[in-house]
């Protein structure tokens, strides 16, 4: 008996190491780091939703946007995570409308969709509000809060594999480069 106190003590101490672990990556601002060593506990902490957001939040932060669906999903339970969920299939929704719009000449010029703070909203807006859509290799917008941020929206790769990248510039210094896959 007394083993088998020991022994749950051991695992509710491993998974609470790996939910603060993931956590503490997240403040720090690792956010990759606290993205995959999530993705290797998610089976063991798909019903605490506070892991389920850190988690989300962190693979959102670490541009691996694919990653939201099944966290979106999940987080239903509270009105804080109900919240999370919309916010994030936002940015999940924008991600893919704006990659068929780049892949495949879809007009999103119609669409009406909330927005976040997101820079994949940001960019999204910007292109969806173009008066004419062109197919071009390279997009360049303006922020409209701040002439010194600029923008550059492409696809790298080839026509089979390719990744939309978002270079984020201040004063044409580039400040962060977000390639999503």
């Amino acid at each position: 008996m007394r083993s088998l106190l020991l022994l749950i003590s051991l695992f509710t101490l491993l998974f609470s190491d790996a939910k603060q672990d993931i956590y503490s990556l997240y403040q720090l601002k690792q956010y990759d780091k606290a993205c995959k060593l999530g993705l290797l506990h998610f089976s063991k902490h798909r019903d605490d939703e506070n892991f389920v957001s850190i988690y989300a939040f962190s693979c959102l932060n670490a541009d691996y946007i694919d990653r939201l669906s099944v966290p979106i999903t999940i987080l239903k339970n509270s009105k804080e995570a109900r919240s999370n969920a919309a916010y994030l299939s936002i940015i999940l929704m924008q991600k893919k409308l704006l990659e068929h719009s780049l892949k495949d000449n879809y007009n999103i010029k119609s669409l009406k969709l909330p927005t976040t703070d997101n820079i994949l909203s940001k960019v999204f807006d910007l292109y969806s509000n173009l008066q004419i859509h062109k197919k071009i290799p390279l997009y360049v917008f303006i922020d409209p809060n701040n002439a010194k941020i600029t923008y550059k929206l492409y696809l790298s790769g080839n026509a089979d594999s390719s990744n939309m990248v978002i270079e984020e510039l201040y004063d044409s210094t580039l400040v962060k480069k977000h390639i999503y896959r």
